[in-house]
């Protein structure tokens, strides 16, 4: 099952499910609402009426398709966890981690999957990582590997777009040079984990202005995902919404410095999952 978050025109949000080219609205559906990450502790048992609901039904390029998840309490990122990416990295003097290198991404920049990307005005190195992005279904702690990917509640494609000199020079710890406004471009909607069979053999890729810029299959990551949701368990409780991503292939634009400019139109996509699409603008915000 797909669902999405999105709007007509300037109307109300609603959740919608997504069949093929269409959107049907099940927010009248009782017990779902307005908000995707409030019903998934109770996706399953919601999950027969969603389906069945027979709500205005129209095509999806009509609609406004918002961040799925917009409002989680934690977004997390774990770097350098794609083997060719990491070697990419190694030759550019950034060393190979030991251990599982996690970041935070302020929840502030979630963005819609064809909102507009914003270039800010104190960098120019922009740039783009296609990731596989994995959403929780209900709040876990100190979860086994064998069980971690029953604590999934589906999987969206992600764009981690990052300020590469906030990066290296102002924020270490990678989460101001990870966290501008917009940079967190998720969707097109959340698909369920049962239509994920192995969320390790899936194909994703990134195109800039329709130039192929990354391709990879999700079995190239160094640590799988239940790897990753055992070890963020041992720290920290996850809750229903909040947003992993996994990591991202070669392929970005870190080792040319063929960075985001103005007008580029980027595409990510994840095999079965859709795509995301972001035209990159300059900053205009006026300064209070």
């Amino acid at each position: 099952m797909k669902l999405a978050r999105y709007r007509i025109g300037d109307g109300p949000i609603r959740i919608g499910r997504v069949d093929g080219d269409r959107i049907t609205n099940v927010s009248a559906v009782p017990g779902v609402g307005t908000s995707l990450r409030a019903i998934l502790p109770r996706l399953k048992a919601l999950r027969s009426s969603i389906e069945a609901a027979r709500g205005e039904s129209r095509p999806v390029s009509s609609v406004t398709l918002l961040a799925p998840i917009d409002d989680p309490q934690k977004y997390l990122g774990i770097g350098m966890n794609y083997a060719a990416h990491a070697e990419e990295a190694r030759q550019a003097g950034i060393p190979i981690p030991d251990n599982q290198l996690w970041f935070n991404k302020q929840v502030s920049c979630l963005t819609g999957p064809f909102d507009e990307v914003v270039r800010p005005r104190v960098s120019t190195a922009l740039d783009y990582e296609v990731e596989l992005a994995v959403v929780i279904g209900r709040e876990c702690r100190h979860v086994s590997e064998a069980d971690a990917l029953g604590v999934v509640a589906g999987y969206m494609v992600a764009n981690d777009v990052s300020v590469r000199d906030w990066l290296a020079k102002r924020s270490p710890t990678f989460t101001l040079g990870k966290s501008f406004d917009t940079h967190g471009p998720v969707g097109p909607w959340l698909t369920t984990a049962d239509e994920v069979p192995d969320p390790h053999a899936l194909e994703l890729s990134l195109s800039v202005n329709g130039e192929e810029r990354q391709r990879a299959r999700t079995d190239d990551m160094i640590y799988d995902i239940r790897a990753q949701i055992a070890e963020l368990t041992t720290v920290m409780t996850l809750m229903p919404g909040d947003i992993i991503a996994t990591g991202t292939p070669a392929g970005i634009g870190a080792p040319t410095q063929n960075w985001l400019k103005p007008g580029d139109v980027v595409r990510a996509e994840v095999e079965g999952l859709g795509f995301i699409e972001n035209t990159v603008v300059d900053d205009t915000v006026t300064e209070d």
